[in-house]
């Protein structure tokens, strides 16, 4: 058998052609293995060297965030938001548990989607991350300069916090919709009476101010699916503009019975008239109850406060509010341009990408071109606000970013390619193929001002064979292209956690060098701080025992206690006494069926710990943190419930604490 037979016998045809082609033309192999190494100088870090990025990527299923260096694909944190962390015991120690309180009780997990930096005159400035959580509805703010979860929010009356938590221009606020209508107040109802009981809400929260997070006022909306949302600027500055779905209104199989109408619609929200119309008393305070969560900036100590009431606005009450664009059926982003003349929508079931004109939007209110109402929301006609359509630009148009440069990038989800397109002509200039089923994209900055216009990324909703395999699920991924030039060009492939759902990335510059190094000793106002070793002890409150240690490199104190005694509540309060950069101690205990403690300098973090039965406990420090690391330890003497042993620690630095015995 001829080598040229047996290969079409094993490859087939089509896989020879290719053979055939690396034989007879030297010079293509040598052409790809150049281009090869253009794509791996372009992604190159060298060791020592910083990315140019931060980019923030949804966790999705884990309630967390990834942050990569671009364009290296590094993963360099994972920030815990709304899941507990073992790793750091985010959830776990006593002071972070409260930020995981909800009026439903304590809710360590959620569904996180999407990712939005704080904005300052419509471009990324570098503060703050706002992420939502999209099962328990709720909104967090995370501190860049420490790149912890400082805030969470809860958000009531709704069900499905997707089109959350895009951001205003200057961070006046963030939104929250319901992705899936809910009876509102929501009560006992049958689902058959949907139309009858169901609503949408929206709603706009103070964000400009850390700690403050609040509804300022919620829009009731028609029972609707609202999906994605972006804020206006420049043109259409004072709007926010969100997708919604399911205009049938159905509640079965939406599969089929929510894609019967040819258009389902943008809800166009001016919200500074609906400043003004809760300023003149139009709105009403209804009843409810949600938390707001909030660390402490001094004693890192979170508090869980419940909210009652929130302002409720309906659009009939308030004409000027809120219109309805028609947009091609099941539009999922809606993503306005850098000039914020254009709004597209990505209908995932459309032929064409709509883009419609803010210009054109406002001159038909103006003009009144309305097509009907529904529920006191005038709907605008279809060709009074549109400027165009994206002909056939590929299956399943889903979201769409903006490069600074007149044009813009969809992600088709079918199709499974990257389509750039004219942003002035609507005409397809390059297609690049991704290598899974892709959802979202992210241009850095790609809904300022001013992006930053440097690459593309591709983020998989259905993942593909690009790795290891890894068992049955197959790990997730993005892919980095380069946007520089005409055509688009592939990068890099890396791995992420989660499904990463939506993504942000910013100019490392505006980030890295307001990074807080360490937390001030002499600022810890901890209720239970040990500034110095002298301060250490342990003190019993009935079956209570607080232990106050300290931690330096390369021992606690104190290091041995005894006198607990089985069923106690022993609460461990550490104090890292080091006051330099990346020196954090770890805390665990035998028996704790909690997590560790990774304890920051300057920083007090409380682990709860009850023994079961009578024992020595070895306790030890879980973060490498000298030489001696492996020495920094000691013992707990747990006796028998009802002894007589004396509460003691072996504190010489200062007066061991405690009363004899239990009380």
């Amino acid at each position: 058998m001829s080598v040229l037979t047996r290969s079409r016998f094993l490859l087939g045809a089509g896989a020879v052609t290719v053979l055939g082609l690396g034989y007879a033309c030297g010079g293509t192999r040598t052409a790809s293995l150049a281009g090869t190494a253009d794509m791996a100088q372009r992604v190159y870090v060298a060791p020592g060297d910083h990315d140019e990025l931060y980019a923030f990527l949804s966790g999705g299923f884990g309630g967390q965030v990834g942050v990569y260096g671009l364009p290296s694909g590094r993963l360099l944190r994972t920030i815990p938001v709304f899941s507990q962390h073992a790793e750091n015991g985010w959830g776990y120690s006593e002071e972070t548990k409260p930020m995981l309180e909800t009026s439903y009780g304590f809710i360590p997990w959620d569904d996180l989607h999407h990712t939005a930096l704080s904005q300052t005159n419509g471009e990324d400035d570098g503060r703050w991350l706002f992420v939502n959580g999209n099962n328990t509805p709720r909104v967090a703010r995370v501190d860049l300069t420490h790149f912890e979860t400082t805030e969470i929010l809860e958000i009531p009356n709704a069900a499905g916090n997707h089109a959350s938590p895009f951001v205003t221009e200057n961070s006046e606020y963030i939104v929250s919709s319901t992705r899936f209508s809910i009876p509102s107040p929501n009560r006992d109802v049958p689902i058959e009476e949907y139309k009858k009981h169901f609503k949408g809400q929206i709603s706009f929260i103070t964000a400009d101010q850390p700690g403050k997070m609040d509804i300022k006022f919620q829009l009731i909306m028609p029972g609707f699916n609202y999906d994605l949302a972006r804020a206006g600027k420049g043109p259409s500055a004072g709007w926010m503009f969100f997708t919604s779905y399911n205009s049938e209104q159905a509640y079965s199989l939406l599969e089929v019975n929510a894609s019967q109408n040819d258009k389902d619609y943008i809800a166009a929200v001016n919200y500074k008239a609906a400043e003004a119309c809760a300023s003149s008393g139009k709105g009403r305070r209804a009843t409810v109850e949600y938390r707001h969560n909030f660390m402490d900036e001094f004693s890192r100590v979170a508090r869980s406060e419940t909210k009652t009431s929130v302002l409720q606005l309906q659009p009939a009450d308030c004409p000027g509010v809120v219109y309805f664009l028609p947009t091609p059926k099941s539009p999922h982003g809606a993503d306005v341009d850098p000039t914020g003349e254009f709004v597209v929508a990505g209908g995932k079931l459309a032929t064409v990408i709509p883009v419609h004109s803010t210009v054109k939007m406002l001159q038909a209110i103006k003009d009144k071109a309305f097509e009907g109402e529904l529920e006191g929301i005038p709907v605008l006609k279809y060709e009074s606000t549109l400027a165009g359509e994206v002909q056939e630009p590929g299956l399943g148009p889903l979201h769409t970013e903006f490069d600074g440069k007149g044009f813009a990038y969809t992600s088709m989800f079918i199709s499974s390619e990257v389509v750039k397109w004219n942003v002035a002509t609507r005409e397809v200039v390059d297609r690049a193929p991704t290598y899974y089923a892709v959802g979202h994209l992210m241009v850095p900055g790609g809904g300022t001002r001013k992006p930053y216009g440097k690459y593309v990324l591709a983020m998989n909703k259905i993942t593909k064979d690009r790795y290891l395999p890894t068992g049955p699920e197959l790990t997730h991924s993005a892919q980095l292209y380069d946007i520089t030039g005409d055509k688009m060009k592939l990068l890099l492939d890396f791995p992420t956690q989660g499904e990463p759902h939506y993504a942000n990335a910013i100019d490392a510059k505006l980030v890295k060098d307001r990074q807080v190094k360490f937390y001030k000793l002499a600022e810890n106002r901890h209720p239970r701080v040990s500034r110095a070793e002298r301060e250490a002890g342990v003190e019993r409150n009935g079956k209570m025992v607080h232990v106050r240690m300290t931690a330096i490199r390369s021992h606690f104190a104190p290091d041995n206690i005894e006198g607990v005694t089985v069923g106690d509540t022993v609460l461990f309060h550490v104090t890292n006494l080091e006051q330099d950069w990346d020196v954090p101690h770890g805390f665990a205990i035998l028996g704790a069926n909690n997590a560790e403690l990774l304890i920051m300098p300057g920083e007090t973090r409380t682990l709860k710990w009850i023994p079961t039965k009578p024992g020595v406990y070895p306790m030890y420090c879980t973060d490498f943190c000298s030489a001696l690391h492996q020495e920094m330890q000691g013992y707990v003497r747990v006796s028998p419930r009802g002894s007589t042993v004396a509460l003691k620690a072996n504190n010489s630095k200062g007066p061991s604490a405690g009363s004899r015995g239990p009380n």
